[in-house]
């Protein structure tokens, strides 16, 4: 009995893989994720579940068992990690062949870098990286301040009314947002339903439903696009549009606004909220960035962002081939994701005690929460940029800042792809 069962399975299994090759299938319908693929969305409290170290120990590539024999494999070592997210020759990014189009969602739904193999994403990484160069970013710097310094003006105006005061709410969101509006080109008049549609985006609780989210949020920017194309603005979709002109698609174009929208908002403000949420456990943490140096926040920084690697897995890779990785066959067709977070507290990536946030450790050089490769964040920096000016802003502003609700009873999300807080309760 058992052997058919498992005949069944195989044979069902492989009706469904040959319909998705050949048809796609809606992820937008899908209202669940298999139960082994929450493990890397899994969190307790800032660091991931103990499984992932255990795996990372004892199989860091290791096939997740799914239903209909599709396979898919986590990789939670760093050099196993690191080598998938490289390797742009065995691997694709390419998502669209998973959406038969008789959804409400559709591949035309799914865009930007993150989803693009070269040549065309080299074509459209190369349209945008000169904005984000560290001499193009310097420019931003005393609009970011100012962002800053008004969000925090809030905050207290806030507190006068009532304490606790809301710090996700009235800093970390907002700065982030405005912030990337400003670069966009963007008006960020309705910040709230925007904000809403980028944390709903994330959420594997949805299951594909997510989806709809990013369908909302990019036809939003597809007519940011429409109109910008009659008239360009002063930002980024603007400067674009007048020099690429024709050249570059209304699909293509909101598909970069897009990825630099959710990938600059969302998980900048995670850091913002759980930076302070870390920090604020030493009082000695807190003060070193709030009286240290810039190279010491700058430090500082950088451990937070390997120690809480809010984004918790790399976009899917698919094997082109067959291959060997970490040990194991990977077959072509397999999907392979990366756990960031699993990754970031090895041992290899960290040095010394790689569970702990160490505010004194050497610059992890090597840590992954920006990815690597030709898919590395392109907003890398300019998230720098946003924590160096907020963090010690914050800190400076409210030297008896505390966090007013105890960790365990924090509003962390459930099993979403980018990890933080709905809201963090303090007191000034």
């Amino acid at each position: 009995m058992l052997d058919l069962r498992v005949t069944v399975r195989r044979v069902t299994g492989a009706v469904i893989a040959r319909r998705v090759r050949s048809r796609g299938m809606d992820l937008s319908r899908i209202r669940f994720i298999p139960e082994p693929t929450k493990i890397p969305l899994r969190r307790n409290g800032v660091d991931p579940v103990p499984e992932i170290a255990e795996y990372r120990a004892t199989s860091p590539v290791r096939l997740l068992p799914m239903p209909f024999d599709f396979r898919l494999w986590l990789v939670t070592g760093h050099a196993q990690g690191r080598a998938v997210l490289t390797d742009r020759t065995s691997f694709s990014n390419d998502i669209r062949h998973l959406f038969n189009g008789d959804g409400p969602s559709t591949a035309d739904d799914v865009g930007g870098l993150g989803f693009t193999d070269p040549p065309l994403h080299t074509r459209l990484r190369k349209i945008v990286t000169p904005e984000f160069t560290m001499r193009r970013l310097a420019r931003l710097e005393p609009m970011i301040d100012d962002i800053v310094e008004t969000q925090l003006d809030e905050l207290e105006a806030a507190a006068r009314c009532s304490e606790p005061v809301d710090l996700a709410k009235h800093v970390a969101f907002p700065v982030p947002f405005q912030t990337i509006c400003a670069l966009l080109g963007l008006d960020y008049d309705d910040q709230e339903a925007f904000a809403r549609l980028g944390s709903a985006r994330f959420d594997a609780t949805l299951g594909g439903a997510a989806f709809g989210a990013v369908s909302a949020q990019r036809e939003f920017l597809f007519e940011a696009v429409r109109r910008q194309r009659k008239d360009p603005g002063p930002g980024l979709i603007g400067q674009i549009l007048r020099d690429e002109g024709e050249m570059i698609s209304d699909s293509d174009l909101a598909g970069l606004a897009d990825g630099i929208f959710t990938g600059g908002f969302e998980t900048t403000a995670a850091m913002i909220s759980l930076g302070t949420l870390v920090l604020l456990r030493d009082p000695a943490h807190a003060a070193l960035v709030r009286e240290g140096s810039p190279a010491e926040v700058d430090r500082v920084v950088d451990e937070l962002l390997r120690h809480l690697a809010v984004v918790q897995v790399a976009f899917p890779r698919f094997a082109r081939e067959d291959m060997e990785l970490g040990g194991e066959s990977i077959r072509a067709g397999d999907a392979v994701i990366v756990s960031l977070s699993g990754a970031n507290r090895d041992a290899e990536a960290a040095g010394d005690r790689p569970e702990e946030f160490d505010p004194y450790r050497a610059p992890a050089s090597g840590h992954l929460a920006f990815g690597h490769g030709i898919h590395r964040c392109l907003g890398a920096e300019l998230a720098r940029v946003e924590l160096r000016s907020a963090l010690p802003r914050l800190l400076r502003r409210f030297p008896d800042l505390v966090i007013a609700t105890p960790e365990s009873e924090l509003a962390f999300r459930q099993l979403s792809f980018v990890y933080g807080l709905d809201a963090l309760p303090v007191t000034l």
